[in-house]
């Protein structure tokens, strides 16, 4: 087994640049251009308006921190080679994106399946029919945990969902009173935490039929102090590094107000942390009542400005040709920055996109996908060597990233690894359609004299998904995944 040491970084030398020339407005709808003097990563600038947003530019930090890594003196002493990439067209899977299938957390034993098939998400409800007046039962609670368990060992993230019923509707079988909500999400606290590496998110549910926050036979939708009182007992249980996703827009306005800008983003607030699901996603001229009545527009300009900083999907209900067609629906789904959608349901919409001829489109571009435009750094350098690494990507999925995760320069060769955080990259601020270039001073690790593969990597935030590939992020160019690894080959670098 090869070595691994990952250097701690107390501090490093950074800067976000755009491109030569920066993007307008035409390169992705609602978004403004990104601001080439804004200065840093770590709070973007604000927007005031729901259609805008300013993207991360520039955050400049430099510190002393000799061989371990990062450089404590510029310019760099070897000079750094510009290599460029090769687009590609192939649909691959990654982490936390693209169509999902359904199973049943705590019956199924088995998910592999399911990835190898072409998958990486599932969506489950944990049903609490029987315990709608009583805590939840041992069995429930070791049931779900073995569920966890098989979407970790089968390389899946789940995307949750609590429920007292599947409804009928309109005449739903009862959910449970608000107190008895909260007592229940108190208990699944610790078993949230303790196995988020593998909960894409977390749908609010609960509430009502089908945990959709509507038809609540205990009337949980009449007070909005209820259903506040119930959505941030939810996000308090849960890691602050995951989001609880709403089924109605207007119910986060309420609670929140307007869209998020970009300053508020990526913080362990409430309204940061709280996305949407549309479980009647392109279903009829009001998605089935998602939004009110002559209000569509309203709620989708308030939802692609939300959706820039956190997550969306979703599922279909019925055919309706005027949405549910490709052509609206791949607009859709980019407006509204869709990172999943269900593959099972509704059917026939679903097959219909594959006889229309853009589920592959949707399969390539729902949530992220990175691709690899260039990357600079030295061809040969001595060791402890200072140089600038660069690394220049372009979002052309739907969406950023859903979860935070730390990226890495990864050496590797001759029996040795050596692995340099690149800290202050936060890969949901990794906007689509946009271009995004970081730039790092480094220096030359302090390893024998040989050729080193130079890698991009992006594992999962996780330490203990942390060395599984299949929870590492693949960028988009030919020929630079290295599936053993689950690593991003950039190059080689000779060292002196």
């Amino acid at each position: 087994m090869l070595f691994f040491r990952a250097v701690a970084l107390l501090a490093f030398a950074s800067t976000w640049i755009g491109c030569a020339s920066a993007p307008t407005t035409d390169d992705v709808p609602g978004v403004d251009a990104i601001d080439a003097a804004s200065t840093d990563a770590a709070s973007i600038d604000a927007v005031s308006e729901p259609t805008g947003a300013d993207v991360v530019a520039d955050a400049s930090r430099t510190d002393a921190l000799g061989d371990r890594g990062i450089a404590d003196d510029a310019p760099s002493t070897a000079p750094s080679v510009r290599r460029t990439y090769a687009a590609t067209e192939e649909v691959f899977l990654n982490p936390e994106r693209g169509f999902y299938r359904s199973v049943e957390l705590t019956t199924t034993t088995n998910l592999s399946s399911i990835r190898t098939a072409g998958y990486t998400l599932v969506h489950s409800y944990v049903r609490l029919d029987s315990v709608r007046d009583r805590p939840i039962t041992q069995a429930v609670l070791d049931a779900m945990v073995r569920g966890f368990g098989v979407a970790r060992a089968a390389g899946v993230k789940i995307i949750l969902r609590f429920a007292y019923n599947f409804g009928p509707y309109p005449d739903s079988e009862p959910d449970a009173s608000r107190a008895q909500i909260l007592a229940h999400i108190a208990q699944l606290r610790p078993f949230l935490r303790e196995h988020a590496d593998v909960i894409a998110l977390v749908q609010a549910g609960f509430i009502g039929a089908w945990g959709e926050w509507h038809t609540s036979t205990n009337n949980l939708l009449a007070n909005p102090a209820d259903r506040r009182t119930i959505l941030e007992a939810l996000l308090d249980a849960l890691p602050a590094e995951r989001a609880v996703q709403l089924r109605y827009p207007r119910h986060k306005f309420e609670m929140y107000g307007e869209a998020l800008a970009s300053g508020a983003a990526f913080r362990a607030t409430y309204a940061a942390r709280t996305g949407h699901h549309n479980d009647c996603f392109l279903s009829s001229d009001t998605d089935v009542g998602t939004y009110p009545t002559g209000q569509m527009e309203r709620w989708r300009t308030y939802l692609a400005q939300d959706n820039l900083f956190v997550p969306m999907g979703g599922e279909t209900c019925a055919v309706f040709p005027a949405r549910t067609d490709c052509a609206t629906a791949v607009a859709e789904m980019e407006r509204l920055r869709f990172t999943y959608i269900n593959n099972d349901y509704e059917s026939t919409v679903v097959n219909r996109w594959s006889m229309q001829g853009c589920r592959t489109a949707m399969e390539r571009r729902l949530g992220y996908r990175l691709g690899l435009v260039e990357a600079s750094f030295p061809e040969r350098a001595n060791a402890g060597d200072a140089f600038e690494f660069s690394i220049s990507l372009r979002n052309d999925g739907y969406a950023a990233p859903i979860n935070p995760r730390v990226s890495y320069v990864v050496f590797d060769g001759n029996g040795r690894r050596e692995v340099v955080a690149i800290e202050g990259l936060e890969v949901r601020s990794l906007l689509p359609a946009l271009p995004h270039t970081i730039t790092r001073t480094l220096r030359v690790p302090s390893l024998p004299a040989g050729s080193y593969d130079v890698f991009f990597w992006l594992p999962d935030a996780s330490p203990r998904l942390r060395d599984r590939t299949e929870y590492a992020i693949r960028l988009a160019a030919t020929g630079v995944w290295d599936a053993s690894k689950g690593m991003n080959r950039l190059g080689t670098l000779a060292i002196r």
